[in-house]
């Protein structure tokens, strides 16, 4: 059995042009950019770039219709609970005019009474 034999300058410098070759015929056999499996490639690349980009604009039209549908509630009840603390009000003002009312008269039937 012979021992480990250390590699020389020479023998390193044949492994990297070696390597280099194989890179540069790996690079060469690629297909080349007109290649009809490349083009097939990028059409499918694209019409799967076009089909997301179609989801996502369904999705944001989505969300804007419900974001509007949503501000339209929000809307509504505001709009409700104004209406309702107006009502409140006015039931309130009617209910002390009442009251005024009754104070009067009975404030009226003591000076008619004393007369």
């Amino acid at each position: 059995m012979s021992g480990f034999r250390e590699p020389g300058f020479t023998d390193r410098q044949k492994a990297a042009q070696e390597a280099r070759k194989n890179l540069l015929n790996k690079f060469k056999s690629q297909p080349g950019p007109d290649d009809p499996a490349v083009l097939a490639r990028r059409a499918e690349r694209e019409a799967l770039a076009a089909k997301r980009a179609e989801a996502k604009a369904a999705r944001e039209a989505e969300k804007a219709e419900q974001k509007r549908l949503e501000e339209e509630a929000k809307a509504a009840e505001a709009e409700r609970i104004a209406r309702e603390a107006q009502e409140a009000v006015e039931r309130q003002a009617a209910i002390e005019a009442e009251q005024k009312a009754k104070r009067d008269a009975r404030y009226a039937a003591r000076k008619a009474k004393r007369k």
